[in-house]
């Protein structure tokens, strides 16, 4: 049952992904409130979605999305979406987004839309066997539970921002990679949703998903490396993102994210995720490849 606090975090997240229409044209995208340092890159890719999806007729769902990370965005100030429409066809249409703060394109986007039909199925990707959300204490209480052993080594930036109340609640199977210093076997699974019910709309459960696809993704390529971005032991960006959506899902009920890296080098680390419901069917399927790199420790 959801509380409160958790209604009112959650309210906060939906009007974060809500993105505005503009007189002049395109879309303008609220910052993240008490928001620090970099924007997160799940945000500027669901407010891109939503931006899109704002210009589709709405029997078109989006099947697939591919963007580049540019430059780091900031938080505290807005995001302008500008859209092209590059087909609008009977079957699919196809839009080019670009994020843009202060003037400077810090993201670009290419989405793709169907109208849904029947036709032939197969699904090679089985659900992991993991233990069911129930079973699994919640993040929350995990970073807690680092604030404490961390002790003064953290910043009270750092705490601020582990303390920060979060719409996504999150179950990890297994030790948590920011966590962990033992190198380990490149895959991750991760149960999410959000704290309190979301309203029936597939488009805003589409772009919940979209944020969320880019947690815990690149961590996974860190894990044969027993280091932390958590522990300042790496340097690391996401480059690009791609989505395709299987199926409509609800992003308030649990769903089950299955990362692997099948490799990283040259400074970069490439990861791919699978997106489950709790009853087994593939509803997503994510890549990522972004930068990480081993920080260099200053000489005193």
């Amino acid at each position: 049952m959801s509380s409160t606090s958790d209604t009112d975090t959650l309210q906060g997240f939906i009007d974060l992904l809500t993105v505005s229409r503009q007189p002049a044209g395109g879309f303008l995208g609220s910052p993240q409130k008490d928001g620090v340092g970099r924007v997160f890159g799940g945000q500027i890719v669901a407010q891109a979605l939503q931006a899109a999806q704002a210009t589709v007729p709405d029997e078109f769902a989006a099947h697939s999305l591919h963007a580049y990370f540019l430059r780091a965005g900031t938080e505290g100030i807005e995001t302008r979406y500008s859209v092209e429409s590059d087909l609008d066809g009977r079957s699919f249409a196809n839009r080019r987004i670009q994020a843009r703060q202060d003037g400077t394109i810090i993201l670009s986007l290419t989405a793709s839309f169907q109208r849904p039909e029947d036709g032939l199925e197969h699904r090679e990707a089985a659900m992991p066997d993991v233990p069911p959300p129930d079973e699994l204490r919640p993040d929350h209480s995990l970073r807690l539970e680092a604030i404490e052993q961390a002790g003064e080594r953290m910043s009270e930036a750092q705490r601020a921002l582990m303390l920060r109340p979060r719409p996504i609640e999150m179950r990890t199977a297994g030790v948590l990679h920011w966590m962990n210093s033992e190198p380990s076997e490149p895959r991750a699974h991760t149960w999410f949703r959000t704290t309190a019910p979301l309203p029936d709309d597939e488009a805003l459960h589409r772009a919940v998903i979209a944020y969320a696809s880019d947690y815990t993704l690149l961590g996974t390529a860190a894990l044969p490396h027993g280091l932390s971005w958590f522990r300042g032991e790496l340097v690391g960006a996401s480059l690009d993102h791609s989505i395709w959506f299987h199926a409509p899902a609800r992003a308030d009920e649990w769903l089950l994210y299955a990362t692997e890296s099948p490799w990283s080098g040259g400074g970069r680390g490439m990861n791919r995720g699978h997106i489950f419901t709790q009853d087994g069917r593939l509803v997503a399927s994510v890549a990522q490849e972004g930068m990480m790199r081993k920080r260099v420790k200053k000489a005193r």
